[in-house]
């Protein structure tokens, strides 16, 4: 596992809004340590076994917390997000339309304070058996020894999936956000993989759009000796057309799918052309 693992102590921000409330119980039924909550002017109350609070600060008085989770709208994330960067170590940022500008602020000052990052506009992090910080459906993951890694939360449950009816299982899983701007990379988590005892082999998932795989490409080609399998979205996608995520524009030759293929398969990734096939290709490897 990478990330999330049995010390980790998270706070979420925005406990007693719609999506914190409701992702809230699901992460506790998952036995995550959420040890409290924020919700300025509500500080105070409980959530479930959860005591809420009007601040990190306040929280880390009476609680021992070392990561967050956000929930809270796109114009105070930014706000949200210094507040927990400067005090802890992890900080997950499920919120989306949040404004470029702001993410780039985010991502520019968690690097000031080594904080790391998850996000903006993430399903977060699972680590099967562990936890999860985030908003996955957790009875499509297993305990396993594969690491998936993907800017799309829909492909990353489509392809766990499938590795869990395969009879595999994930070590972790971690979206690194659809947005043009976001904290840690494909090569951060890529490489965590590549130092993690648990971690055997590594699912790539990209789509089309910016130059995140091609970096990963290279990346991977110097760095990286597990094997790792990679998929991108998008290959029928027209110039110019925006599919679905802020950062998944083609611009001219950069960008497309087949770009971003032909990159993962000179760094001998072996690159799957459907989903549907990644589970197999992970098991002739394995």
């Amino acid at each position: 596992m990478i990330i999330l693992n049995e010390d980790t102590r998270c706070i979420v921000q925005g406990i007693t809004g719609k999506q914190g409330s409701f992702h809230t119980e699901h992460m506790l039924d998952y036995n995550t340590k959420i040890v409290a909550g924020t919700s300025p002017g509500k500080g105070g109350q409980k959530f479930g076994p959860v005591n809420v609070y009007n601040s990190i600060a306040e929280a880390k008085e009476k609680e021992d917390i070392n990561a967050s989770i956000i929930f809270i709208p796109a114009p105070f994330a930014k706000d949200a997000a210094y507040e927990a960067i400067s005090q802890l170590d992890l900080v997950v940022i499920i919120t989306e339309h949040i404004p470029v500008h702001d993410s780039m602020q985010i991502v520019e000052y968690a690097k000031r304070n080594s904080t790391v990052v998850v996000g903006p506009n993430t399903p977060g992090i699972i680590s099967p058996g562990i936890g999860k910080l985030g908003i996955m459906p957790t009875h499509i993951f297993n305990k396993g020894n594969i690491g998936i890694v993907s800017r799309s939360g829909t492909l990353t449950y489509e392809v766990a999936y499938q590795i869990t009816n395969a009879g595999m299982g994930q070590s972790t899983c971690l979206g690194i956000g659809g947005d043009p701007v976001v904290g840690l990379n494909y090569a951060d988590v890529l490489q965590r993989f590549e130092e993690d005892d648990e971690t055997d082999a590594m699912v790539m998932i990209g789509e089309i759009g910016g130059n995140a795989e091609e970096k990963a490409a290279e990346y991977i080609d110097k760095n990286i000796s597990k094997p790792v399998i990679a998929y991108i979205a998008g290959v029928t996608a027209p110039p110019g057309k925006r599919m679905g995520h802020a950062g998944a524009i083609i611009e001219g030759k950069s960008g497309t799918a087949e770009s971003k293929m032909n990159a993962l398969k000179e760094a001998g990734v072996n690159v799957a052309s459907k989903p549907s096939e990644i589970a197999d290709i992970v098991k002739n490897i394995l």
